[in-house]
């Protein structure tokens, strides 16, 4: 039963408030996505910081953290890069052959009989193709535009970071004003469990996208496939979207593998998606879980709702999310409903 003492006009101008703010939030989705990440980016660094803070003044340690792990991550993503666009040169060369060889496999390849352009109508999957490609040129400007502006919330997202890095105590401070005297504590303490359960995702994130990036990679290298460092690094990065993300990188697989033979290219595919198949059912559960304290079928939950409201930016941070709600959760409604049983 309901304490009637809590039913007051300020508890229900509270409910409403609210009820209010989630609406607002809910048209602003892209602004509040671009804190969150960098809510979460900041948690993340903040132990870090922490340690270099007792020596040397936060914004100092701030700025070295941030520094360093941008040179780490150059560090390795740099070599990376100068092998695969070595590859990316490799494949330009080779590209007309590869073309060549799939024309004559569709011209003269023949399935109970007949020729496999006998059974499909060429023109008619050459006119979306011609759609697409001046629909491309049209929007052009637009997508230019689109990945300028992808840089400037990259930017901003930096900055963002690095103020809720700086001013941990004081935003912590001006948010818990917010709340009534007697149950700051509990604010507080809830805040510090976000806090913590979030700040290991993006240790998380890099760990699976690795692996499967080294679960695509390793094979082909083995196998002597030309382009086998950058066909690891497009399935890392695209793995960051789910589903769609896995089903471009294997379409780029089979397209630059084609020309090594159909054993090769049934190995190719084979170990792409053994390497999908491990991360989905071991690597993705089983890292979140353990460095976020989550249960696999919370975080699969938390991808397909994410997926609905907030699209591919919610999916990739959709454990951070499933994270914070989870804290939520336990300190608002299950603890004390245990706590009152007991």
């Amino acid at each position: 039963m309901f304490n009637k003492n809590s039913i007051t006009v300020k508890n229900i101008i509270f409910l409403l408030m609210v009820i209010i703010l989630i609406k607002f939030f809910s048209q602003i989705t892209t602004t509040v996505m671009l804190f969150f990440a960098a809510y979460v980016f900041a948690c993340s660094l903040n132990p870090l910081v922490d340690k270099f803070s007792t020596k040397l003044s936060r914004p100092m340690a701030t700025s070295i953290v941030m520094s360093g792990i941008t040179l780490v991550i150059f560090a390795v993503v740099i070599p990376l890069i100068i092998i695969a666009i070595k590859q990316i040169e490799v494949l330009l060369v080779s590209l007309p052959n590869q073309f060549e060889a799939i024309k004559n496999f569709i011209y003269t390849k023949q399935i109970l009989g007949r020729t496999i352009v006998s059974m499909i109508d060429i023109p008619s999957l050459l006119e979306p193709v011609s759609n697409f490609t001046k629909e491309l040129v049209n929007q052009s400007i637009a997508i230019t535009l689109n990945f300028a502006s992808a840089l400037v919330y990259l930017l901003a997202m930096c900055v963002i970071t690095y103020y809720f890095v700086v001013d941990k105590a004081r935003i912590k401070k001006g948010f818990l004003l917010l709340f009534p005297e007697h149950i700051k504590q509990k604010a507080n303490k809830i805040m510090t469990s976000i806090s913590e359960k979030i700040g290991s995702y993006i240790i998380a994130q890099i760990t699976v996208i690795a692996g499967v990036g080294l679960c695509v990679m390793i094979p082909l290298l083995v196998m002597k496939v030309d382009c086998a460092v950058l066909l690891g690094l497009l399935s890392a990065i695209l793995d960051l979207i789910p589903i769609v993300g896995p089903t471009i990188a294997c379409i780029i697989c089979i397209f630059m593998c084609y020309h090594y033979g159909a054993f090769i290219l049934s190995l190719v595919i084979f170990f792409f998606l053994l390497a999908q198949w491990i991360e989905n059912n071991f690597i993705r559960p089983y890292v979140f879980g353990k460095f976020m304290d989550l249960h696999p079928l919370i975080i699969f939950f938390a991808l397909f709702v994410t997926a609905k409201f907030f699209g591919v930016i919610g999916v990739v941070f959709a454990p951070a999310i499933a994270a914070t709600i989870a804290v939520l959760v336990d300190e608002l409604y299950i603890k004390p409903i245990n706590r009152t049983a007991e």
